[in-house]
């Protein structure tokens, strides 16, 4: 496990507004993350936290379970956009297992997660009138998913996970994320998970929300997939080919995330 700097603190509001498709609030009950993906797009948070570097600290919002007792609020809530709710810390802190007791069941909730974690509160989930519960899984090899992603759970893991949120009747989804060239095989991940997901989404990597010394690595390391990131003519015959693959799968499709405004895609 990542041993990590807590700083506890005290929140205004446990939901706040946001433009992530498809929902209208979001909760975040930690800030900074234990997983350290090195690609993780919410490290622009050290704007305001600054604490170290990204996966070395975590901001607890304390009094979350208190802010959201009694509270009802229209329209989807996700959890979480600048964290992961199910990260190591949870284990110890059960600060989402306590919100979750105190939100109101009427809420419409969407959690995603990495973790596997997420299974112990499968009772908690059958009380909310609507609920899903999401993992982001890739299919990286384990030495790219330990270069990557070197504190989060398996895939395989991720994947049964999935499976058994299936067989204990909570609406799953699989967010496929990052899609990387030369690292991530769209085809064996819905091939693996098809028979117990209910719908999936996909977000092709953030080149540019990445960072600097994300980038880095990845043409240090991965220069095969650096190469088509970085070039605007490979990037969109790879975006094409992999949507292509994506609609011919004939699995349910919430969503398909570019992060390139500009790009074109045909049909």
């Amino acid at each position: 496990m990542n041993r990590v700097k807590v700083i506890g603190k005290r929140a205004r509001r446990a939901f706040s507004p946001t433009k992530i498709p498809g929902a209208r609030w979001v909760i975040n009950q930690y800030v900074g993350c234990q997983h350290a993906c090195r690609y993780c797009y919410a490290k622009f948070m050290r704007r305001w936290y600054d604490y170290g570097r990204w996966g070395s600290w975590v901001v607890v919002r304390e009094n979350m379970p208190e802010l959201v007792r009694g509270r009802y609020v229209d329209g989807k809530v996700y959890m979480s956009s600048a964290s992961d709710p199910y990260q190591p810390i949870e284990k110890r802190l059960e600060l989402t297992k306590r919100i979750l007791e105190s939100m109101s069941k009427r809420i419409r909730l969407s959690i995603l997660t990495k973790s596997d974690l997420v299974l112990r509160d499968v009772k908690l989930f059958k009380r909310f009138e609507n609920i899903e519960v999401g993992l982001t899984v890739n299919s990286f090899e384990e030495s790219v998913k330990k270069d990557l992603e070197p504190h989060s759970p398996s895939i395989r893991r991720r994947i049964e996970a999935l499976r058994r949120l299936h067989e204990n009747g909570i609406r799953n989804y699989a967010f496929i994320s990052p899609i990387i060239p030369k690292l991530t095989d769209i085809e064996e991940i819905i091939s693996d998970t098809k028979d117990f997901v209910e719908y999936y989404f996909f977000e092709f990597l953030n080149f540019r929300a990445a960072g600097a010394e994300f980038r880095r690595l990845l043409r240090d390391r991965y220069w095969e997939a650096y190469e088509v990131m970085s070039n605007r003519d490979k990037l969109e015959r790879y975006v094409r080919d992999v949507v292509k693959a994506i609609r011919r799968s004939g699995v349910e499709i919430g969503g398909i995330c570019l992060h390139q405004p500009k790009l074109v895609v045909l049909k």
